[in-house]
């Protein structure tokens, strides 16, 4: 089976024979693989409601678990986004009743953010939805392909942040 990296790489090799084009082989196709699970994913996400940085924010606070709280700083943190930008999440969230805030008990400087019932249903709706495509599209590998790729990419993300 070949696809459309393999002709890439073919071209390259005849046009520039000179360079190693090897890395084509495996981040080519991680690229155009993350651009068909961004769309899978905005599809379980459209479904539910909700675009993707409203579920980051929605899905870190399920997995926090009871009573599924954190503070703004902490969602900042969990969601690689600036306070400003959580600020502006927070809002709308709020506006949609899937979050309530209040300050915190003990020190008034800090914003507590909890997830509401209708959150969690959102939430769970969506990662179900979510983990259903997904599973369908890693379906096509066999139990131990897929663990010695999940392997392989856990050591080439590992090497890739270690390098940045």
């Amino acid at each position: 089976m070949t696809d459309e990296v393999d002709e890439i790489v073919a071209a390259w090799r005849r046009e520039r024979p000179d360079l190693d084009v090897e890395p084509l082989q495996i981040l080519s196709r991680i690229s155009r693989l993350a651009d068909v699970l961004d769309d899978r994913r905005a599809a379980a996400f459209v479904e539910h409601g909700l675009q993707a940085h409203e579920f980051d924010v929605l899905a870190a606070l399920r997995r926090r678990g009871e009573p599924f709280e954190m503070t703004a700083g902490e969602l900042c943190v969990a969601t690689y986004v600036t306070s400003g930008t959580m600020t502006s999440r927070l809002d709308r969230l709020v506006a949609r009743k899937l979050v309530v805030r209040r300050p915190d008990d003990d020190d008034g400087r800090l914003v507590r953010v909890r997830l509401t019932a209708a959150g969690r249903r959102r939430i769970d709706g969506a990662l179900t939805a979510l983990l259903g495509s997904e599973r369908e599209l890693v379906s096509a590998l066999a139990d131990a392909k897929r663990e010695r790729l999940a392997a392989g990419l856990r050591e080439l993300l590992a090497a890739a942040v270690s390098q940045s």
